[in-house]
């Protein structure tokens, strides 16, 4: 159980931190979080782990925190803030995919111990970077816009409901464009060939959706703790 374990760990640690960058920054921490968490869920996401006996990628966990994230930024400061916040994260994985691509261009001196490691995790990137970007546009667009209408057709009231409704279903978007880029394949496409048998890609799929969805019924409370953050003046704007 010592996995189970650590994803609990580390699902609270990453509701503690955004709202500490929360705190400290305002929303320029929730923007700035969401640039860490994009970058370090598409290298998560590159390793498989077993949780409650089923295989997943990582990463469902800081990638979950970028949907709390927009709804922070909905909530507290409306629909431009939180599509600023998707460009962000936008161009954090843009920028990280070309510097990292030139990165591994450099010939290693024989000195150089990281060269094979360095290959094994970002040689992959641009394959995993596309199919987030792709799913995370599509999902985030989404996200906001349910979010938003929900609020205007609530006129404010049930926060959990918009919460978890525009969450649960931009996440289902997500996982379903992100697992056929990154582990189906294009077709052969750019070369790109199937990466694990059907019934891996099933598994993965299932379980790591599952998760998806118990980190924003749990992330509720954070929404609800962030704007009574901001009604009480405990938010510094910088």
């Amino acid at each position: 159980m010592l996995n189970e374990a650590l994803w609990i760990v580390m699902m609270l640690a990453s509701f503690s931190m955004i709202l500490l960058a929360y705190v400290l920054f305002g929303k320029a921490g929730i923007y700035a979080w969401t640039a860490i968490a994009m970058i370090l869920a598409n290298i998560q996401v590159m390793r498989t782990v077993q949780l409650f006996g089923m295989v997943t990628a990582m990463g469902n966990i800081i990638y979950g925190t970028t949907f709390l994230a927009t709804d922070i930024l909905s909530e507290n400061y409306g629909k431009k803030e939180a599509k600023k916040a998707v460009w962000i994260g936008f161009f954090t994985l843009i920028a990280t995919t070309i510097v990292m691509q030139l990165s591994l261009l450099f010939v290693p001196d024989a000195s150089d111990f990281s060269n094979d490691a360095m290959h094994a995790i970002f040689g992959f990137l641009p394959r995993i970077a596309i199919a987030s970007i792709t799913a995370y546009l599509i999902s985030q667009t989404h996200d906001i816009i349910t979010f938003t209408l929900l609020k205007e057709r609530t006129k404010g009231k049930h926060l959990w409901l918009r919460n978890n409704l525009s969450t649960i279903i931009s996440q289902l978007i997500d996982n379903i464009v992100f697992t056929w880029i990154a582990f189906v394949g294009l077709f052969g496409l750019f070369g790109w060939k199937q990466l694990f048998p059907w019934e891996v890609i099933i598994e993965i799929f299932v379980i790591s959706y599952i998760l998806k969805v118990v980190v924003a019924l749990c992330d509720t409370p954070i929404v609800y703790l962030a704007r009574m953050m901001k009604k009480k003046g405990m938010v510094t704007e910088v």
